[in-house]
């Protein structure tokens, strides 16, 4: 036997004694030897022995070695073996470990199929399409598995893949793009298909945008924004508002996925490679012929299509819809939500009050075809009655009480004698309250309501226990270019004119000061008093001179009755 030196010794003096014209048959045995200390042989063995405790299953190979086998290869979905021990099975060695050979069952599948396609590849024939699963990369790409269970080197600059977590377990389609037969090797590329594929569709986008004609499409998907339509491979965008002449819809209540639809290309981005189609560019737009069916004024029947907070969208059949504003459905001002008074799918009576063929947009009234409640009101109603109405909104300036189908207005200066009394004092939106009718405006459509006028006034009180050229104590309120006003007794207000000061002139008088005057007059009808400051000399003379005439002539009496005696 040989020692460690002498196996050197020998090897070496081998290797010299070789001619040079068999170093290319040394270096394939050397390529092979390292192959084979590397693996990837392909190989029969005999299964020998199951081991379920440790996954593995050990084979023979030949060469007295017994090489180990992931037992979970070659179970099937229920965990059974598929082979028995003494049964043949391919297997590919992948590598060694303490001399002890690793195997694999479906590496070497995959390996059989790959020789199995390549050696029926024809490079003159038709390409050739596989779609597979990415299992893996390394340096120069990616590793893919076929649908059949054939591996695929993806270069990166054919993959037209990210380099992330999530490219492993991608479905892939790429073609066959060279097979190298010598070493059993198939390279694909997505990117042949890629570019391919967009160049066949932008042809068919620049036809579909190039033609005046509309084409057919499937619908694909239905989304809240719009519709994906394939139209010839191509998929592009219907957006709701490219849907119907009635304006945005929602197409999930017009459309289903599958139905073919009529389209018409009206636009792409370029940056975006996003296709725009249009179904109602592709149908005849029914604005054309309204005009010559339908002017403002007249009464149509429509059919109730949606309803929102702020109005409602309404059907006149033919395609075309128009819109009912919240406040062109009743005459009640205080409408809440138009659902209050209006139900989808009902058919009402409308007037067409605008019509907007630019823009295509269509107005309508409910209210004008209803009776109007101001005259209605007017018929049954008049200046000086006494009315009982409910408070529907109360404001700085007063309240407004709903009377049959009107609003009137209790200002504040109306509710009550005294001023400083405000409508939200004493009211509240719900209260029913008496008032009388003291104005009605026909030409503005107005009612202005009193709630004071149903009880005694100030002046009215004063009344009873004053009369003109009564002489009273009053103190100044505000003064106006044409006058004073003043305050008397219990609140009541009375106005002094410029020229009825006397002495006195404005520009002399402050807020709060006094001053004597006397009663000009008394309205109590229109709630006014005059009084003159000017008047109290010449009263107080007559006075003085009516009481002196009296003393007078009951001296004189008394002389005469002296002297006839």
């Amino acid at each position: 036997m040989l020692n460690e030196a002498g196996v050197k010794a020998h090897s070496k003096s081998a290797i010299e004694a070789m001619d040079l014209g068999d170093e290319d048959d040394f270096a394939s045995m050397f390529e092979a030897s390292i192959k084979e200390e590397k693996g990837g042989n392909v190989v029969e063995g005999v299964i020998v022995a199951d081991k379920p405790e440790d996954n593995s299953v050990l084979v023979d190979v030949g060469k007295k070695q017994e090489g180990i086998l992931r037992r979970d290869e070659i179970v099937d979905e229920d965990g059974n073996l598929m082979f028995n021990v003494g049964d043949k099975i391919t297997v590919m060695i992948t590598g060694y470990r303490n001399e002890r050979p690793g195997l694999s069952y479906k590496k070497a599948l995959r390996t059989k199929k790959v020789e199995e396609f390549v050696k029926s590849y024809d490079e003159e024939g038709e390409p050739v399409i596989l779609e597979g699963k990415v299992i893996g990369k390394n340096k120069g790409g990616f590793i893919v598995e076929t649908d059949e269970g054939i591996e695929v080197f993806l270069p990166k600059s054919q993959a037209y893949l990210k380099d992330t977590k999530s490219t492993i377990g991608k479905k892939v389609k790429l073609q066959v793009l060279k097979v190298d037969k010598e070493n059993n090797s198939i390279v694909g590329s997505r990117k042949v298909l890629i570019e391919a594929d967009r160049a066949n569709k932008k042809e068919i986008i620049d036809k579909l945008l190039a033609s005046d004609e509309p084409t057919e499409g499937v619908i694909k998907k239905i989304t809240s924004y719009g519709m994906f339509v394939d139209v010839g491979g191509v998929d592009g965008l219907v957006h709701y508002s490219e849907i119907s002449y009635k304006g945005p819809v929602n197409p999930s209540k017009l459309y289903e996925e599958g139905e073919v639809v009529p389209v018409k290309a009206i636009g792409y981005d370029e940056a975006k490679r996003h296709l725009s189609l249009s179904i109602k560019a592709a149908t005849p737009n029914p604005w054309d012929d309204l005009a010559e069916q339908l002017e403002v004024g007249d009464a149509v029947k429509v059919q109730v299509s949606n309803i929102e907070p702020y109005g409602v969208f309404v059907d006149l059949g033919n395609d075309v819809e128009g819109f009912l504003h919240v406040s062109e459905i009743s005459w009640d001002k205080n409408i809440k939500h138009p659902k209050d008074y209006l139900e989808v799918g009902e058919e009402i009576d409308v007037e067409i009050v605008e019509m907007d063929f630019e823009k295509q947009k269509l107005r309508v009234s409910l209210k004008n075809i209803l009776p109007k409640p101001f005259d209605e009101f007017k018929k049954s109603h008049k200046t000086g009655d006494v009315v009982t109405g409910k408070v529907t909104t109360i404001t700085d300036f007063g309240a407004f009480v709903k009377i049959g189908g009107v609003e009137g207005l209790l200002h504040n200066e109306d509710v009550s004698w005294d001023r400083s009394v405000k409508a939200r004092d004493v009211l509240k939106v719900g209260d029913d309250v008496e008032v009388k009718i003291v104005r009605i405006d026909h030409d503005n459509e107005k009612i202005s309501l009193s709630k004071k006028e149903l009880e005694e006034s100030p002046i009215e009180k004063f009344a009873k226990n004053h009369k003109p050229n009564d002489i009273v104590n009053a103190k100044v309120r505000d003064i106006k270019d044409f006058g004073v006003f003043v305050e008397l007794e219990d609140g009541v207000d009375a106005l002094i004119r410029h020229e009825d000061l006397g002495e006195k002139k404005a520009d002399d008088l402050q807020i709060g000061d006094e001053i004597e005057a006397a009663i000009s007059f008394i309205d109590t009808d229109k709630n006014r008093i005059r009084l003159s400051a000017r008047k109290v000399a010449r009263i107080k003379e007559k006075e003085a001179l009516n009481a002196y005439n009296d003393d007078t002539k009951t001296t004189l009496g008394d002389v005469l009755k002296d002297q006839l005696k």
